[in-house]
Parts: structure tokens; C-alpha cells; sequence
């Protein structure tokens, strides 16, 4: 192998020295034009029900936050020794995705109790590389119902089932179950007591179908655990009465179920403006053959 001449290895090394800046800069200049991109990840637990992560990805375009839509989101289950891929999660046109953690006993927790989530996104020729991290523990809510006195009431035990200890001066959001937007009951926030509990009367008057009422037990985004919600089926409501006359013949019936005096009516009507019509149309015949 030939020896590089010293004159030629200098001016090797001035030219790397001179065009790497340049390259660099053309290389941040690339990734400067990719849109930097937000994650943020809200962990519910709704018990006996499910447990999932609800994903949000938005990024500024146009001066505007919006939502990023399919981006694939990879999930990981991670502690300072080791970490479980969960899987991958696609966003819809809203940028959202709802990821289902099928058995939350199976995931890795730290020596405290949290689980720790990373979800990343890789990033694309559109949008720089992110990723969310996002710690819960695992509670549970107790609830049930139950009438004293002709009053009916839900009471709800909250507790840390790590420590298998029960959780006082913590707010509990309690509400009947409604097809919009819940409706609250009690005071806006039913703080538990030294044994974890909150107990709180459930008015009367409430509608439901069949006399049946769901009611929401909610810790509602909680920092160590999340969001956690019972759900307690109850017969305390008010039963409604069906209005079944949309399939009679009424005024507010479809049309096919009009009601037959009106047909008769508007009928009658037609038939009568027509026969004026061809009375009037027959005079002038006659007014013209005269």
C-alpha cells in the first residue's frame, strides 16, 4: 500500500475540516423543516370493564393545533430493567386512538407500584420523531347501593392495590349515567373518609328506562393513578312511560300514518277547487260560443 504523501493528507484534512460545518448545517436545515409533534396519552381504568389509554397526536400547521391523523403509534411497557412492547396504535382523522391494555397484571411495575408507558412515534418526512411517557398505579373502586330509611344511597370504597391500603381525603366524582353529559349528584367533589369511603344519597325523581339508573363513581385524573370509574346498576329511578303514538295516526306521525279525517279534509278540498276550476272553464266555453 502506497504511503499518502504529507502535502495530500493535509489538504485532506483542511477540506474535511472546511465542508463539515456545511454538512451539518444542510442536515439541521432538513430536519428544521419537519413539524415538531405533540403526544398526549390519558390511562382510564373502568372496573371489571376494561383498561386503555386514550392517545391524542396535534401539531402546529398553518399557525393552528391540529390533529395528526395516521400516525403510528408504538406502546411500551418499561422499568429501569427491562420493557414488554404492547403493541401499535393507529390515529384516525382526529388524531386519536383508544390503545386496550388487555391485562394490566401482565405488565412490569416498578419496586413503588407504577407502571411506566412510553409511546413512541418514529417519526416521517412530515414530522420529527416524539414520545410520551406517561406513570400510573393501579386502584380500585368499590361501589354498591343500597336504601336506609327510605332514602337511597351509593357508597364507594377507593384503595391502592398495591399497598392494599385504602385512600381517605381523595375526591370522588359521583353522577347518573346519561346519554351526553352526565348528571352529578352530591356535592362536586365527595372527598372519601379515614376508611376510603364516601356515601351519597341518590335523589328521586331521576328518569329511567324501566325505572333503572347507572351510576358513575369517578377518580377523575388523578396524577398517581389515572382516571378509575365504577359503575353501580340501580333500579332508584323514575320509571318513563313510552310514548308509542309516533306509530298511530296522529298529527306527528309519519307520513304514511296520517290521520283519516285529514285525508278526507284536504281530499274534499282538492276535489272541490278543481270542480270550481272546470265550472269556471265550461262559462267561458259556452261565453265564446254565444
Amino acid at each position: 500500500m502506497k504511503h499518502l504523501n504529507p502535502r495530500h493528507l493535509l489538504l485532506l484534512i483542511l477540506l474535511c475540516v472546511f465542508i463539515s460545518p456545511f454538512l451539518s448545517q444542510k442536515l439541521e436545515a432538513q430536519d428544521k423543516k419537519k413539524i415538531k409533534l405533540r403526544i398526549k396519552a390519558d390511562y382510564t381504568k373502568i372496573i371489571d370493564h376494561s383498561c386503555f389509554i386514550d392517545l391524542t397526536t396535534t401539531a402546529k400547521i398553518n399557525k393552528k393545533n391540529t390533529g395528526v391523523a395516521n400516525l403510528i403509534l408504538t406502546i411500551i411497557n418499561e422499568t429501569d430493567d427491562d420493557q414488554l412492547e404492547l403493541g401499535q396504535a393507529t390515529t384516525n382523522q382526529d388524531g386519536k386512538v383508544r390503545f386496550l391494555i388487555n391485562d394490566l397484571n401482565k405488565l412490569l411495575k416498578d419496586t413503588l407500584g407504577f407502571y411506566t408507558l412510553k409511546v413512541k412515534f418514529k417519526g416521517d418526512e412530515r414530522f420529527k420523531k416524539a414520545s410520551k411517557r406517561l406513570s400510573f398505579k393501579d386502584a380500585n373502586i368499590e361501589a354498591k347501593s343500597f336504601t336506609k330509611d327510605s332514602v337511597n344511597y351509593v357508597s364507594a370504597t377507593l384503595k391502592d392495590l398495591h399497598l392494599d391500603s385504602l385512600l381517605s381525603e381523595t375526591p370522588l366524582n359521583v353522577s347518573v349515567e346519561r346519554l351526553f353529559k352526565s348528571l352529578p349528584l352530591g356535592e362536586e367533589f365527595n372527598y372519601t373518609d379515614k376508611n376510603g369511603t364516601i356515601v351519597v344519597p341518590i335523589e328521586e325523581g331521576i328518569p329511567g328506562l324501566d325505572g333503572k339508573l347507572v351510576i358513575e363513581v369517578v377518580l377523575n385524573d388523578s396524577d398517581d393513578y389515572g382516571t378509575v370509574k365504577a359503575l353501580v346498576n340501580t333500579t332508584f329511578g323514575k320509571t318513563i312511560i313510552l310514548d308509542n303514538s309516533f306509530e298511530n295516526r296522529t298529527l306527528w306521525a309519519p307520513r304514511n300514518k296520517t290521520p283519516i279525517f285529514i285525508l278526507i279534509f284536504a281530499n274534499l278540498l282538492i276535489f272541490a277547487m278543481w270542480g270550481i276550476i272546470i265550472y269556471l272553464i265550461n262559462n267561458l266555453f259556452r261565453i265564446n260560443k254565444s
